[in-house]
Parts: structure tokens; C-alpha cells; sequence
């Protein structure tokens, strides 16, 4: 009998309306009241200017929330139903949809629009009835039982950690898999916040200079970055055959995320650039210590994840971010990538260390119907 499994569709949900509350109200400036109703962008005629990709976007962007939530409300209230499922579904994106446009009244550089309300509503409808569509064709039920298959029952922060790995190496990273490196930026960032106040002089000077990386410490970061998601994955994951293929999908998803990002920075015919010897030699060490964990016991995958994520993150917040790659941020901060970069730099710094709290998590219990971890 399939194990019953807490959804991730419901923080996958959250996740993406926090992506959609970014995107929508950057770059949280210059608030100011124009002296008009902030839903006066109800009653606005058709916009003058706009585009087939303006409305795609807008539908298309939308649809992810519609279907997570519409899968959420499957999953957790079986007795809705789909058409309320879809209902309740719409309902959510509609809210978050109306107060987004209303609160780009008051930012100067964002404009409500009341199309856009409206496409909006339809991306979520459109992927609220995808989900439950494909649920009345069972192939959430056929999800549920893959997962108890292939999952334990304390897997949800796991999967969602392993579904968000990608999205966080989508933002240009100084060494390759190399997520966390967050030292040298906090360091700056509080010295601006206590400039021309009196505690600025209780903040610690450093007393010794960042130094880049050589080789063999990058090659070894890259191993530990690319093996630190394989790990997470055999903490989650039954059985050894299982294992087996999660393994080489999992670096294949970052191979490809790091490639995309390559790509969106430096243009498509660079996408490769990054995969040099050192990052080549250091993904092929990570797929063979994986091969060597594949039947590792979970509570020993645990300590060796805890320790990778320790050593990577001390290793490379020793090491300052170079001209060139500060350079690259700038691209993605001033750029094109202006309202995305935020929330994908953000899961790129904060992904190692909630992976870091999800394995103390998972060592400080026994997980329920499965053996201790």
C-alpha cells in the first residue's frame, strides 16, 4: 500500500508567489502616493502600445501558480474535488494578481494595468484546469504512488530543495556548483548599513586579504557543489537502484542549468565556456564518490552531506568574487535580468544553508515507518 506523503506542491506554490511578488515590485523604490485610488487601473481603456510576448508573458508567468495551487488543493483537501480545486486555485492567483497591479500604483517605475489583471487570471485558470485535468487522467495518483516508491515519507523538504538546486545556478556563480559564497558581499553590505553611525566602529576588521582559488581547491569546491544535491538525493531516496538514477540526473540538471546560465550571461555560443578542466575533472569526481555512496546508509549520506556543505562553504567564502565576475553580476543587476536576478541570487546564497538546516532536521529524528536516518 503507497505511503500517504505531505505535498510539495503547497511550498513549490508559496515559492512561486514569492517569485511572482518579486518580479512584479522590483526594485521596491521610490514608494510615493500619486493622490488617485490605487484600483483606478480598473477603469483605464486598452493600453496604446503592447506586444503578442507582453500578453504571453503574462499568461504563460502566471500558469505555474495556477497549477502548484490547484495541485496543493488536490493533494491536502481530496474531498474539493477538481472543478473546486480549479476554483480555489483561481481565486488565490486572482488575489495575488489584483495586489500586485494595485501596489505598482505607488512605484514609479512599475504600471498597473488592467490587462494585464486579466491575463493574469487566465494563466492561473489555464494551469489550474491543466492540473485538473491531469488529475482526473491519474496521473497525480500515478505521482503519489512513484513517490512512495521511490521516497520516504519525510522526503517534501528534500524534493522541493532538490527541485529549486537548478533555479539557484541559473545566477552566475564565481566557481562552478559553487552556491553559498555569501562572505565577502555580507561583509560589504553590513559596513554600508553602519556607515556614519557610531557602530561602525565595533565591526571587526579582517585581518587577512581573500585570496583566489587555485586549482586543485576549485577542482574540489566543483566536486563538493555538484556532489552536495547527490547526497541530499540519497538521503531521500529507498532503495540503491533508485539511487543509481537520481545520481546522474541530478548532475545532468545542474550540468544543463549551469550551461543555460552561461548562456543568458555571456550569449548562447559561450554556454560551454564554464566547463573547464578542473570544473570537468571535478563533476566526474563527484559521479564517482557517488557511485561509491550509492548503497550508503541514510544516516551516513546525512553526516557525509553535513560535511561536504560545511568544507564547500568554508572553502569558497575564503575566496573573493574577481573583477571579471563582478563584472557578470552587473550585467544581470543592471540588465535585462533586472527583475528576475534578485530571487535567483537569493536561492543561490541561501540554498546551501537550508539545505544545511533540512539535514540537521532530518538527523535530529527518527523518520515515522522508515528506518532511523
Amino acid at each position: 500500500m503507497a505511503t500517504q506523503h505531505k505535498s510539495v506542491a503547497l511550498p513549490l506554490a508559496l515559492a512561486y508567489a514569492a517569485l511572482i511578488v518579486y518580479a512584479s515590485l522590483y526594485p521596491f523604490a521610490d514608494w510615493r502616493d500619486q493622490g488617485i485610488a490605487p484600483w483606478a487601473y480598473l477603469a483605464a481603456p486598452w493600453p496604446k502600445y503592447w506586444t503578442a510576448f507582453d500578453f504571453g508573458i503574462n499568461v504563460v508567468g502566471y500558469m505555474p501558480l495556477g497549477f502548484l495551487a490547484a495541485i496543493a488543493v488536490i493533494r491536502n483537501r481530496p474531498g474539493t474535488g477538481a472543478v473546486g480545486a480549479v476554483l480555489r486555485a483561481t481565486a488565490v492567483g486572482a488575489v495575488i494578481s489584483f495586489a500586485m497591479e494595485t501596489l505598482q500604483s505607488y512605484l514609479p517605475a512599475r504600471i498597473p494595468s488592467n490587462v494585464d489583471l486579466g491575463l493574469n487570471i487566465a494563466g492561473v485558470l489555464a494551469g489550474a484546469v491543466t492540473a485538473a485535468a491531469l488529475e482526473r487522467l491519474g496521473a497525480v495518483a500515478h505521482w503519489q504512488r512513484t513517490r512512495s516508491n521511490w521516497f520516504f515519507e519525510d522526503s517534501r523538504g528534500g524534493l522541493v530543495l532538490l527541485a529549486l538546486w537548478p533555479v539557484a545556478l541559473l545566477f552566475p556563480a564565481a566557481v562552478s556548483f559553487g552556491l553559498g559564497q555569501v562572505f565577502e558581499r555580507l561583509e560589504a553590505a553590513i559596513a554600508d548599513w553602519l556607515v556614519d553611525t557610531p557602530f561602525i566602529d565595533w565591526m571587526p576588521v579582517r585581518q587577512f586579504e581573500l585570496e583566489p582559488l587555485v586549482p586543485g581547491v576549485e577542482l574540489l569546491c566543483v566536486m563538493l557543489g555538484a556532489l552536495v544535491p547527490c547526497l541530499l538525493g540519497f538521503l531521500i531516496t529507498r532503495s540503491v537502484a533508485r539511487r543509481a538514477i537520481l545520481l546522474p540526473s541530478i548532475l545532468l540538471a545542474g550540468v544543463v542549468a549551469s550551461a543555460l546560465s552561461a548562456a543568458l550571461s555571456y550569449g548562447p555560443p559561450h554556454a560551454w565556456a564554464w566547463l573547464s578542466l578542473p570544473v570537468q575533472v571535478g563533476i566526474a569526481a563527484a559521479l564517482i564518490v557517488g557511485v561509491l555512496l550509492l548503497g550508503a546508509p541514510r544516516r551516513l549520506c546525512a553526516a557525509l552531506l553535513l560535511i561536504a556543505l560545511v568544507v564547500h562553504l568554508s572553502l569558497l567564502n575564503q575566496a573573493p568574487e574577481s573583477a571579471y565576475f563582478a563584472q557578470t553580476l552587473a550585467t544581470w543587476e543592471q540588465g535585462r535580468f533586472i527583475r528576475f536576478h534578485g530571487l535567483a541570487q537569493w536561492l543561490g546564497w541561501l540554498w546551501p544553508f537550508a539545505t544545511l538546516a533540512y539535514v540537521l532536521a532530518v538527523l535530529s529524528r527518527r523518520a515515522p515507518g522508515a528506518p532511523a536516518p
